[in-house]
């Protein structure tokens, strides 16, 4: 279970420098310098920081079909690349009337109202990702979804170009919060 848990510490030190944090919807988290990412189900004692996330890997939720997943699967980069020195973490909270929803229903909206993987595929393979899901370990996370881009700076475009793509689509009408934090790898 340790390599699916992650932890996302907002702080003074980390290999990632916090470029910007950018309110969407709701509420921001607090200002931080830097961020460490933690796998494993320890997070290190004596921990001063702005503000700590937690997501959990896990199967897909919702309908990517066969194909679709086997294209992803074909084009998607892998994380910690050497030549990324860009990355961004997503944090989204969809609202009560997205969860009251029955799964196909969220279902539907997903895979044919909102097309969220076929838009995906078209930025692959620039960009690599990993999502998290946070109720998976507790309603009272502040958010549901974690994802984490990587990417080189030459490819930045194309990463606003597919979150532009993505927040206007009838999926993102259900976005509580959402904060889009950019990322620079640097050596603390």
């Amino acid at each position: 279970m340790s390599a699916r848990l992650f932890s996302f510490i907002g702080k003074e030190t980390g290999l990632w420098r916090v470029d910007k944090m950018q309110v969407i919807a709701g509420e921001p988290l607090p200002a931080a310098r830097r961020l460490e990412i933690v796998s494993g189900s320890e997070i290190p004692s004596g921990l001063h920081a702005d503000w700590v996330l937690r997501g959990i890997t896990s199967n897909e939720r919702y309908g990517v079909r066969q194909e679709e997943k086997s294209q992803i699967m074909a084009k998607q980069l892998s994380l910690g690349r050497s030549e990324v020195t860009c990355a961004a973490l997503i944090s989204i909270r969809k609202n009560a009337a997205w969860w009251a929803l029955t799964q196909n229903e969220r279902q539907s909206i997903f895979e044919q109202q909102s097309r969220h993987a076929k838009i995906g595929l078209q930025y692959f393979p620039e960009l690599a990702r990993r999502l998290h899901h946070c109720r998976d370990i507790s309603e009272s996370e502040p958010f549901d979804f974690l994802t984490w881009f990587e990417y080189a700076p030459a490819h930045e475009a194309a990463f606003n170009q597919l979150l532009g793509a993505l927040r206007a689509t009838e999926e993102w009408k259900f976005i509580e919060r959402e904060v889009d934090i950019r990322l620079v790898s640097e050596e603390t």
